[in-house]
């Protein structure tokens, strides 16, 4: 995507922490147009169960984008079942190539428990170090506050909570209202 096409992601932060055996996937409420704040409760963390799997994803950048993507990636999931990695490369590769789908500006963090992705529209499917994955606007500062905080023995969820606390505190497009997803594999 060429910056000044989509300058940065605004109004969103979702942080994913992979401890224990649980996935915590966390995003924050805010919808910002430009220095307006205007909904303070939105979901940006959904959980899709494609043909009874359960996949959590969060998603930073345009909404109906993301719902887009989301829509594609449970169609993509429902053709290759359990195959969390499979439907997450494909759909990275139709979001490249497609005419349509290339435009849409949105990330998302993609989760079944087990595995732990991030899907861009520049057609990258990575897997975080660290077991933690963070996109959107704030999501450098909840990334920071995660790494930190894994060095404690917190849970994924006290992990994710706290450190998404800390990008409100520094993120003027990240808010506390909070939609937590939890997963285990």
């Amino acid at each position: 995507m060429a910056e000044d096409k989509f300058p940065g992601w605004h109004g969103t932060t979702i942080v994913a922490v992979r401890r224990g055996g649980q996935v915590v996937v966390a995003g924050d409420g805010q919808v910002s147009l430009g220095n307006t704040v205007i909904k303070g409760t939105a979901r940006k963390v959904r959980r899709l169960s494609p043909g009874g799997q359960d996949v959590v994803c969060g998603f930073a950048g345009s909404t109906a984008d993301a719902f887009t993507l989301l829509e594609r990636l449970e169609a993509k999931l429902e053709s290759s079942p359990g195959q969390l990695a499979r439907a997450c490369v494909d759909l990275a590769k139709d979001w490249r190539t497609d005419k349509y789908l290339r435009n849409l500006e949105a990330m998302l963090i993609v989760t079944d428990g087990d595995q732990l992705f991030v899907l861009t529209g520049a057609g990258d499917v990575l897997e975080p170090e660290n077991d933690i994955a963070a996109i959107g606007s704030g999501g450098n500062f909840a990334l920071a506050a995660a790494r930190g905080l894994m060095a404690t023995d917190m849970d994924a969820e006290t992990i994710a909570r706290k450190a998404m606390a800390i990008a409100a505190e520094i993120c003027v497009f990240t808010n506390g209202n909070l939609t937590v997803e939890k997963i285990s594999k």
